[in-house]
């Protein structure tokens, strides 16, 4: 039997909001685990603190939905941050062209999970991965995962794309002539590059957007196993290299490459402006910044 339209929005959504608390419990384990490894005065080790947030449709202050920000500052993790949000509402006039499905009519409905890791070491991965579900007067899957290392590692960067391309292969129904890893690795390539640098963000991954192959069940089904792959593969490569020192030049490396990810995401990262034009949590939308960077 077919499930109505309200009851993919509540599988979705309660599917992102279990997602969260998995990765929390997977990020606080890893962090108490390897926390006395990393003498930092002051410091104790992390655990997530969590925050709500509502959002207002308008300025007579309906009700827009809102979601819950979790944030881990730690000595391995210098920050984590998992954000969780089903927002609605009508999107601005300058706005709702940009999305499929909302030039005719601009109600929207969106649930999703993002979340951002920065480690403290240099020889820890950055890593990013998002997925959400939103509804016009379409309604479609999007997200994916990626590796921003300071200092790849060819290992790293192979065993962490074959598990994605492994995960997509298992999905793959060919509604699309080149596969869903070659599509979603190359969109991913495209997507997280920095054109006034003419570099990439990292090592990429893979990103999609308006999935909607007609089987709701199988996109949603990939959509899951993109955040159960991010939650076993990125943990695994951390653990490989979360015991090494590190030098202050090799430090302040890591800050220089944290400067291009915040570049990226405050001028080319599509969540940030969505979040921003559709007037979400501003701490929760740029939860994705690190706590330092530089730009010598």
């Amino acid at each position: 039997m077919d499930e109505t339209l309200e009851q993919k929005k509540k599988m979705a959504q309660t599917w992102f909001e279990y997602l969260r608390n998995e990765i929390c419990n997977v990020f606080e384990a890893f962090e108490h685990e390897f926390s006395s490894n990393y003498e930092i005065e002051g410091m104790a080790e992390g655990s997530f603190e969590r925050s709500a947030w509502k959002r207002s449709q308008n300025e007579n202050g309906t009700d827009g939905g809102g979601g819950v920000m979790s944030v881990l500052r730690g000595k391995v993790f210098e920050k984590v941050g998992v954000n969780v949000s089903t927002v609605h509402g009508v999107f601005s006039e300058n706005f709702r062209s940009q999305i499929q499905g909302a030039q005719d009519d601009p109600r929207f409905w969106a649930s999703g999970i993002s979340v951002v890791s920065h480690p403290r070491s240099p020889h820890l991965p950055i890593a990013h991965m998002n997925t959400r579900m939103i509804v016009t007067t379409r309604n479609w899957f999007g997200g994916g995962a990626d590796l921003t290392p300071v200092y790849p590692i060819n290992q790293d960067n192979t065993d962490f794309h074959h598990a994605l391309k492994t995960m997509c292969e298992r999905h793959d129904k060919g509604h699309f002539p080149e596969g869903y890893y070659p599509k979603f690795k190359d969109w991913c390539d495209e997507y997280f590059f920095l054109p006034h640098r003419n570099e990439m963000r990292g090592v990429g991954g893979i990103f999609y957007d308006y999935l909607d192959t007609g089987a709701w069940r199988e996109d949603f089904s990939f959509t899951q196993d993109v955040g159960k792959e991010f939650l076993k593969i990125y943990p695994n490569i951390l653990r490989r290299h979360v015991e090494k020192s590190w030098t202050p030049n090799e430090r302040r490396t890591q800050l220089i490459k944290r400067g291009r990810y915040v570049e990226f995401n405050l001028i080319h990262d599509r969540g940030t402006k969505f979040g921003l034009m559709t007037e979400g949590n501003t701490e929760a939308i740029l939860m994705s910044l690190p706590p330092l960077a530089s730009w010598p």
